[in-house]
């Protein structure tokens, strides 16, 4: 490597290094190591600015506008309580409902809204049943994570694969005359839940009846339908309009931004009658800090591959992935695994995703594509290191039940991601 090349890759991991140690907040590390690399003469501004996948950028600001508008229109709720009618009181089989209900939820909405919309009604139903809430917690946040990946729009690291590979919606339910990741994660999904109704059923206990030790019944309803029903419009069409992108010709980002303001120029127009929640108010709901942080990791990684550090990686690994895919597949899972379970996981799999574009023609990269996105999501569920949503459901867990050991906390992530 030339000094160039050593500078950048020095810059780069004490950015990472920064970001996984939190000595000061993950995106300001991210920020300053993508400023960093403009300020020593790696690359110039322009440069840096156009390495930031602003498509993606927009898909997420627009996806996470209409979660927030979702996240108030009290279908969460009204769901997870009808989860629990449905259970008949049997504590398991609701446990398997609302994981159901957030795994599949959290392939349209952000994994960390998904446990904070969530959170709340567990807490309500349980402290009456007199229910720990440590499992339902945990579990709910490893299946919102899980799941996330299983459609393009529900995590960042799909958006990260359809940014560098051009995977489209479809590709994540059928690719190649193949089922894709929303049915191999499905399989893999309710097989995990089955385990887990099996082994929980002792530990839950017998049904209880729904709505006992409380004062009033549990119950949940919609009290603004007009907005709920055209907030969840909008939201549908807006997936409807996404999985067509290649008929409209329309980037992603764009057409999510399109749905998510049509949604809000609506709700202003008709504020009298609607009555919606501030705009100024779901805007400071928005997570602008992962923003940034996003952004900087587009102009951290786009640095490597300036600097043609990702093509010297790609150049090491191709042999081994050309000489054997089955091989190399596994050590990418195998070594993955691990690595992601400590490390924050976007900025790994969006390094990686340049290493296998860059491998070459001699190696189909689809194989390698989908091993590195699914490891980096299950090994992100063994720690809380690796996914920002199961730090969420550890701090609600032990919040509500004192401190969890890190062997209770591995005894519920450890079997999820085997």
């Amino acid at each position: 490597m030339d000094p160039t090349q050593l500078i950048a890759l020095a810059i780069f991991l004490v950015a990472i290094i920064i970001v996984i140690t939190g000595v000061i907040d993950r995106s300001a590390g991210a920020a300053a190591g993508a400023l960093a690399m403009v300020l020593v003469g790696i690359w110039d501004a322009g440069d840096a600015f156009k390495s930031v996948d602003w498509n993606v950028i927009v898909l997420l600001i627009s996806v996470w506008l209409l979660a927030s508008y979702f996240n108030l229109t009290g279908v969460p709720e009204w769901l997870a309580v009808a989860s629990l009618k449905a259970s008949g009181g049997r504590p398991t089989v609701f446990l398997i409902l609302l994981c159901l209900m957030a795994g599949y939820v959290s392939t349209i909405l952000d994994n960390v809204v998904v446990i904070l919309i969530m959170a709340p009604v567990i807490l309500r139903v349980t402290r009456p049943l007199g229910l720990r809430a440590v499992p339902f917690l945990l579990l709910v946040g490893l299946s919102a994570n899980l799941m996330g990946t299983a459609l393009i729009i529900g995590d960042l690291p799909p958006q990260l694969l359809h940014s560098v590979a051009g995977a489209e919606f479809f590709d994540f339910i059928w690719q190649f005359g193949r089922p894709s990741s929303f049915p191999i994660l499905t399989v893999a999904f309710i097989s995990t839940l089955a385990f887990f109704y099996v082994r929980m059923k002792s530990r839950l206990g017998l049904p209880v009846g729904v709505g006992a030790g409380s004062a009033e019944p549990i119950d949940a309803t919609i009290v603004n339908k007009p907005f709920a029903w055209i907030v969840c419009g909008a939201f549908a069409l807006t997936i409807i309009g996404m999985a067509a992108r290649q008929v409209f010709n329309f980037e992603l980002g764009f057409i999510a931004a399109v749905g998510a303001f049509t949604l809000i120029v609506v709700l202003e127009a008709f504020r009298s009658r609607l009555h919606p929640p501030d705009f100024e108010k779901i805007l400071q709901e928005l997570d602008w800090r992962a923003i940034l942080f996003y952004v900087a990791l587009f102009a951290l990684v786009g640095g490597l591959e300036h600097t043609h550090i990702i093509k010297i990686v790609a150049d090491f690994l191709a042999p081994i992935m050309a000489s054997n895919l089955l091989i190399g597949s596994t050590l990418l899972f195998w070594m993955t695994l691990p690595i992601v379970a400590v490390v924050e996981h976007d900025a790994y799999i969006l390094t990686f995703l340049y290493v296998i574009r860059d491998l070459g023609d001699q190696v189909n990269p689809w194989p390698l594509y989908w091993m590195l996105l699914w490891s980096g999501t299950l090994g992100s569920n063994l720690t809380v290191a690796g996914a920002p949503a199961l730090y969420v459901a550890l701090n609600l867990a032990e919040a509500e039940s004192g401190k969890i050991s890190l062997r209770e906390f591995l005894s519920y992530s450890a079997p999820f991601v085997l």
